[in-house]
């Protein structure tokens, strides 16, 4: 039996916010219908997955299992964009991550909505390994 996909349209219940990150919208980011390319949606919540690791002196050892975007209007030059990084409960290696992205942090708009599963990998193994301690512990002092 086949399953409908479902798009995210909302944040879970549970997920609750991680991380905000700024970024300026670069002209080169946009397509030839003048707004952002759908790719460089990806790239910014990628960037907000790294600034977070980052800000919590985490290693970026991970894969990603999953990622999807659903998008609600289009971000248009120039941008002041907004993304909010928010998870769900940790399982043993993996975490599910949503993202919201706005174009400016006082816009009340919500222009994209993401969805990602992290793995974190031990690349020399071959498989996963459990969720560092130092995100662990970030993940419970929330």
């Amino acid at each position: 039996e086949k399953t409908i996909p479902r798009y995210l349209n909302t944040l879970p219940d549970d997920a609750y916010l991680l991380h905000r990150s700024l970024y300026t919208m670069r002209w080169s980011d946009m397509d030839a219908f003048g707004h952002v390319n759908n790719a460089m949606y990806f790239t910014y919540l990628e960037q907000a997955r790294v600034d977070w690791l980052g800000s919590i002196n985490a290693t970026h050892g991970l894969v990603l299992a999953n990622i999807s975007c659903t998008f609600f209007q289009p971000l248009k030059y120039p941008a002041e964009l907004e993304v909010r990084l928010y998870a769900g409960p940790p399982g043993r290696s993996s975490l599910n991550t949503y993202y919201e992205m706005r174009d400016s942090p006082q816009a009340d708009q919500l222009c994209a909505l993401g969805h990602g599963t992290i793995v974190w990998y031990d690349h020399a193994a071959g498989r996963s390994r459990p969720i560092p301690d130092a995100v662990l512990r970030h993940l419970k002092n929330r």
